[in-house]
């Protein structure tokens, strides 16, 4: 049976089907199939404690559309986007391991190509000052000493990042937002994508993955042209403690106002919290001591 809420979008052509796809974290997700073909319905509204506005969401997915990163977008309205149906695979941890070269030059590409088609006012993505607004949401549920102890972490994360040029980041690069169809790889959701540092897109890549330091350079190799300098691989791996904190943050934060069907937040935190750990044990074993 076809949802209601499915049923009532103007953009489709009779006769049709759905079916509910799995993969979302904070939002519900289905294939519809219509006479115009195969499409993804997505359901979520905006997210104030995650910094998420829908409206720029649908622009940027349109805008990376339209620089050649996403699928098409059919129709937006508020709480729902249609976007193009893509047969292809859904990366997991395994491949982006497996092809660090080959996602480091499409995030190249990405970074230089994707301010030419954004519109509108710019939006900021900074890891760290999301950390801290997260932190001043958990604040009263969490044991203060748990609090300071995340605080000094993130002070000393931002410590550790040199001066770098602005790119329009994605800033969600779980391995599940990237697909392949055979020939080109795809990015899919846009709900954190704005302008930033290059850094936490490659960090958030190989962490999420769970890269070894080997595979971390070869992405890091293709990305620059070069490899990356000590220097280089020292901002790299705070970032990739950066980006673990805020994905155990955010699934704390999460926890407070979301509830979708499969999904275990706290779970989730308890996965990325294990990941943080060794992150942050990789970098102190590297570079030294982060907080002195």
């Amino acid at each position: 049976m076809i949802p209601p809420r499915i049923a009532a979008l103007p953009c489709w052509r009779d006769p049709m089907a759905a079916t509910p796809m799995p993969g979302g974290l904070s939002n519900e997700i289905w294939k519809v199939t219509d006479a115009a073909g195969h499409h993804v319905v997505r359901f979520g509204t905006d997210y104030p404690f995650h910094h998420v506005d829908r409206a720029r969401e649908g622009m940027t997915a349109r805008a990376a559309h339209a620089a050649g990163f996403a699928p098409a977008v059919h129709f937006t309205a508020p709480g729902v986007m249609v976007t193009a149906f893509v047969t292809a695979r859904t990366w997991n941890a395994g491949n982006v391991r497996a092809s660090p070269e080959r996602l480091g030059l499409l995030l190249r590409r990405f970074h230089t190509t994707m301010p030419a088609q954004v519109q509108g006012a710019a939006f900021l993505f900074w890891p760290f000052h999301v950390i801290r607004d997260y932190l001043r949401q958990l604040q009263p549920g969490q044991p203060p000493e748990t609090i300071a102890q995340w605080q000094a972490m993130n002070a000393a994360l931002q410590a550790a990042q040199p001066p770098l040029p602005l790119v329009f980041g994605h800033h969600d690069l779980l391995p599940a937002n990237i697909l392949d169809d055979g020939t080109r790889l795809w990015l899919i959701d846009y709900e954190y994508a704005g302008f930033g540092t290059a850094m936490f897109d490659l960090a958030g890549a190989a962490s999420n993955a769970a890269m070894d330091p080997a595979q971390g350079r070869a992405l890091l190799t293709a990305y620059l042209g070069h490899p990356p300098d000590p220097a280089f691989l020292r901002a790299f791996d705070a970032m990739q403690v950066t980006s673990l904190l805020r994905e155990v943050l955010w699934a704390h934060v999460s926890a407070l106002h979301l509830s979708v069907p499969g999904v275990d937040y706290a779970a989730y935190a308890a996965q990325n919290a294990a990941s943080l750990a060794t992150a942050l044990e990789h970098y102190q074993t590297s570079h030294g001591k982060l907080i002195p």
